[in-house]
């Protein structure tokens, strides 16, 4: 009896995985759906990729890390996909350039399709024939999560190859839905002792853990977070002119890069550029795609900070996720249609003024694999919440995004802090 409740286990356990292995891969093809093959090839900054390499590099995850290594006899697509596809992970081997992933005009899309096709059916026979270990489970698992993180950046790197094109292409038709914000107000947050950290038995990313206990000092935390109005009113005061409200290197950046105002907005701050082509600039919006400098900057000019990613943990620890993320629909911030809702989760990525450091106790995973996360902790600052092109079941309290100081292409924004 106890070999057979085992077995069902197992059983279960391998067809959630399946269906959830099945979903995130149509998915991905689905967020590509509305853009031509032309569209797919273009790169248009080094931090962006093309749609088309998204598609390839998530399909050799699977490929180098599960297939290769666990399914007997299994024969590559393509031996040149392994350098076309690799992103960073050197231990695999060497990879064709960052910057030059949008002159690959070659494989063309069909035949990055084809690949996906091919490592599919393969590892539909991994699961058939029922070699998925433990280990090897967890390992499929992460490239689910690996490729939704891509699906992110399918809509990201997109939004700002169309933004390049002068007739202002609509990714998809949508009509904003309207919404008025509420009046900015601090909540005390939680004082002394707390844990941070991934607590639980479910999927999480390694640099979320080990869990462990912070100190915080007196605090409060905006009941929402910034918005278009608000940001507006910054820039129009002469925020981008005030080299007193500014980090040295924030300072440095806006002058060097003519910054005066977020990235998509227009000259005379009435419109912004979306993924449903230009809108008239809503004030009521969570404003995003600011860097760390500018929400830093702002935080100044509001008398206030930003707040540390363990503030921000504690005051969410309670709180569930939202049962919608990625609206298919509507593919941009939005004010709460509740007045009480605090938006930490789905509408922008929060800048905290947290580097991005590993927890005390942190190890990456041995091998290859151990290059995901923790190569990554220098020189970056930690964003937590979850923005509105993040697939659903791909966030948590503990979730720690990291970007550079001057990135702006993601949709990240702020809420403020104050000390008590």
């Amino acid at each position: 009896m106890l070999d057979t409740l085992e077995t069902s286990q197992q059983d279960t356990t391998t067809t959630a995985l399946l269906d959830r292995f099945d979903k995130v891969r149509a998915d991905s093809l689905s967020l590509t759906a509305p853009l031509s093959a032309e569209d797919q090839i273009i790169q248009s900054m080094p931090d962006t990729s093309p749609s088309k390499w998204h598609l390839a590099h998530t399909t050799w995850f699977f490929e180098e890390f599960v297939l290769a290594q666990n399914l007997p006899a299994y024969e590559r697509f393509h031996a040149d996909f392994s350098y076309l596809f690799n992103s960073y992970y050197n231990s695999v081997g060497n990879m064709h350039p960052r910057p030059q992933r949008g002159l690959l005009s070659r494989p063309p899309l069909s035949a990055v399709h084809r690949y996906r096709e091919h490592v599919d059916a393969a590892m539909q026979e991994l699961f058939d024939r029922d070699l998925l270990d433990g280990d090897l489970a967890a390992l499929v698992l992460l490239g689910t999560h690996h490729e939704q993180q891509h699906q992110e950046l399918i809509l990201t790197d997109i939004k700002h190859v169309l933004s390049c094109n002068p007739l202002m292409p609509v990714y998809t038709d949508c009509h904003p839905p309207q919404a008025d914000s509420s009046p900015m107000e601090f909540m005390s947050g939680q004082e002394g002792p707390v844990e941070i950290g991934y607590q639980g038995d479910g999927f999480h990313y390694d640099n979320e853990g080990p869990r462990h206990t912070v100190w915080l000092h007196p605090h409060a935390l905006a009941n929402r977070l910034v918005t278009n109005g608000e940001y507006r009113a910054f820039i129009e005061d002469g925020g981008y002119r005030q080299a007193t409200l500014w980090l040295s290197d924030g300072w440095s950046k806006i002058r060097e890069e003519g910054w005066t105002r977020p990235l998509y907005w227009s000259d005379d701050l009435e419109r912004e550029f979306t993924l449903h082509g230009e809108q008239t600039l809503d004030p009521h919006r969570p404003v995003c795609h600011l860097s760390y400098y500018e929400a830093d900057a702002f935080a100044r000019w509001a008398d206030a900070r930003l707040p540390t990613e363990a503030e921000w943990e504690a005051a969410v620890a309670d709180r569930p996720c939202p049962s919608v993320l990625r609206d298919d629909n509507w593919l941009h911030p939005q004010a709460p249609h509740d007045p009480g809702d605090p938006q930490f989760f789905g509408q922008v990525w929060e800048w905290t003024a947290s580097s991005y450091s590993s927890y005390p106790g942190y190890r990456p995973a041995p091998g290859a694999v151990g290059e995901y996360n923790g190569k990554f902790m220098c020189n970056q600052f930690v964003l937590r919440g979850g923005s509105c092109v993040t697939p659903f079941g791909h966030i948590r309290p503990s979730y720690r995004n990291f970007f550079y100081a001057d990135a702006r292409w993601q949709f990240s924004g702020l809420r403020l802090a104050r000390d008590l």
